[in-house]
């Protein structure tokens, strides 16, 4: 039997609405199709993040050609697997989703974009899923998804090719009611991380931002935010862990994607006691060398400030730049209900006083900016049942931001201090 066998690639397309092309290897090749390896995956990982994931195929090289009128997506892939091809508005995007794919990609690849794609992003999105995002500059119809032998060497080519339509034809996109959650992987488990800590400890959940597909900002030198946030996150869980005083949980502890709603589950399902989010920040290249430090945020339904606000309202889209279809998944009555209950004094309190004291803790130790203590409605900060704080290390848009938050006796510093706030926190207010 010549050509493909077997997986098939399936593109929920605007034309088709379940257009098929297979993916299988030929000849001997597709009996290797099954077989899986572990290797670190995301060549732009640091050693801090790096997560051994098992993938049974590796991304070598991605390109995007074409105009406004027709953009082809060429994927090389070192064997076949089982993809989907879809498209989603508000904003205008399309996914491809790829079972257990690593990628080899330059670690810029993606901040330019070609015709119809203004830029793309791509990394793990769950635990045995890897996603790439396509950012086009308005509404497209995904024309063509297929699967072909590479022309040279051996491997496999994914060819999309999207064409411009408008935003009638295209409507709310062929992926539109998709569930719109990513899934925690199981090291992030709070009943698996509560099993094996006491219950009479508090429980401190520390949550790293982004991740996965999701790189948050981007600094010189390619510094991502994810794994930078992860690196400082790890040493702070391990200064908490050897105090003996404390259950600590990580909602994330590799380089993958988990959405807001799912940080937000899983504290609850942890009933922890105080949630600390980290993240650093950026901005625009005409004020990047002259604002600098970290920032304690709290939550409040109306922002300190332009600046608060506007970070919040990027934090709050990682679940838009990780490819989710937020417009389906989320109440806004629900929404509004949840954040009136956290401003409940007691919470508000208790919030306010672990970002006093948190301050005093970093100001000995490291840079702050000059407004340190600010709030804005964060979406990751609406915890109906612990107080919680989001702590932004600085910026690595920021030359020396950039530079001290990269060195080991910095990030210590930092650890040390988010530490000692806590010791601090419980010794006056007990875990219930």
């Amino acid at each position: 039997m010549p050509g493909w066998l077997g997986k098939p690639v399936r593109a929920f397309c605007i034309v088709a609405l379940a257009a098929t092309v297979l993916a299988a290897a030929q000849g001997p090749a597709a009996a290797q199709l099954e077989t899986t390896f572990e290797k670190n995956v995301a060549a732009s990982e640091s050693p801090n993040s790096a997560a051994t994931v098992v993938v049974s195929s590796e991304a070598t090289a991605l390109d995007v050609l074409g105009d406004r009128k027709k953009t082809v997506l060429q994927l090389t892939l070192t064997r076949g697997v089982t993809a989907e091809v879809y498209s989603l508005a508000n904003p205008y995007r399309v996914i491809v989703d790829l079972p257990r794919v690593g990628f080899q990609l330059p670690p810029d690849a993606g901040r330019d974009g070609r015709g119809l794609v203004s830029a793309f992003r791509y990394g793990q999105f769950a635990e045995g899923k890897a996603r790439i995002v396509l950012d086009t500059v308005g509404p497209v119809a995904i024309a063509k998804a297929a699967m072909t032998n590479a022309r040279t060497g051996s491997g496999v080519v994914l060819t999309v090719e999207l064409q411009s339509t408008n935003a009638a034809a295209f409507g709310e996109g062929t992926g539109s009611g998709r569930q719109p959650t990513g899934q925690a992987p199981p090291l992030a488990s709070p009943a698996a991380a509560i099993a094996t800590g006491s219950t009479d400890k508090p429980i401190i959940m520390i949550d790293p931002g982004h991740g996965g597909i999701d790189p948050g900002a981007v600094g010189a030198g390619n510094l991502l935010e994810k794994n930078l946030v992860l690196a400082v996150a790890k040493r702070v869980q391990a200064q908490l862990q050897r105090s003996g005083r404390y259950t600590v949980i990580m909602t994330r502890d590799s380089d993958v994607f988990i959405s807001l709603n799912e940080r937000l589950a899983l504290s609850r399902q942890a009933q922890s006691d105080l949630f600390i989010s980290i993240h650093a920040d950026s901005i625009e290249q005409t004020y990047a060398q002259s604002i600098k430090g970290a920032t304690i945020y709290t939550l409040s339904e109306r922002a300190s400030d332009a600046q608060a606000r506007a970070i919040a309202e990027k934090e709050n889209s990682s679940d838009l730049v990780a490819g989710l279809d937020v417009a389906k998944g989320e109440d806004n009555t629900d929404v509004k209900n949840i954040l009136i209950d956290l401003m409940k004094r007691e919470t508000a309190n208790f919030s306010a006083e672990f970002s006093r004291t948190l301050v005093r803790k970093l100001k000995s130790n490291v840079s702050l900016s000059r407004d340190p203590q600010r709030s804005a409605a964060f979406k990751v900060l609406r915890q109906t049942h612990a107080p919680s704080v989001l702590v932004e290390l600085g910026y690595v848009s920021n030359a020396e931001d950039s530079r001290q938050m990269q060195a080991a006796d910095w990030q210590d510093k930092v650890s040390k201090s988010i530490v000692a706030a806590v010791d601090v926190f419980f010794d006056k207010r007990p875990a219930d």
